[in-house]
């Protein structure tokens, strides 16, 4: 499955964003996906991740309560929706696939990557 990530932006700390990541090549509703970032010298973290069919999720302490991960099997599309930015949420997030039925947190999980979006929090 290909995997494109859009959506990022520059935002004032307190605001909001969401990501979208559309999916093409293969059936959608067959992976279980997740979005990960990765700040400046630092390494990629997990933040959220969605079932098959999106009846479980799971999310990075960092984003609980203020980051919505949800899915559309119909168009083929990833969102993450980002409330309260705060600056340490700067980074490039991406999107992940993994032909599973759960939810996963390690990187080496997910074996299709899309290319990054950049999200920049302002002070």
């Amino acid at each position: 499955v290909q995997l494109q990530a859009f959506g990022g932006g520059l935002v004032q700390a307190g605001g909001s964003l969401r990501l979208s990541c559309a999916a093409s090549g293969r059936t959608f509703s067959n992976y279980a996906m997740g979005w990960f970032r990765q700040a400046p010298g630092k390494e990629r973290e997990f933040v959220a991740a969605i079932s098959r069919a999106g009846t479980r999720t799971n999310y990075a302490t960092s984003a609980k309560g203020r980051f919505t991960i949800s899915r559309d099997n119909a168009m083929n599309e990833l969102y993450l929706q980002m409330n309260k930015l705060k600056p340490e949420d700067t980074a490039v997030y991406y999107c992940a696939a993994r032909p599973d039925v759960t939810c996963a947190t390690p990187a080496t999980d997910y074996g299709n990557w899309g290319q990054g979006t950049q999200v920049t929090v302002s002070s």
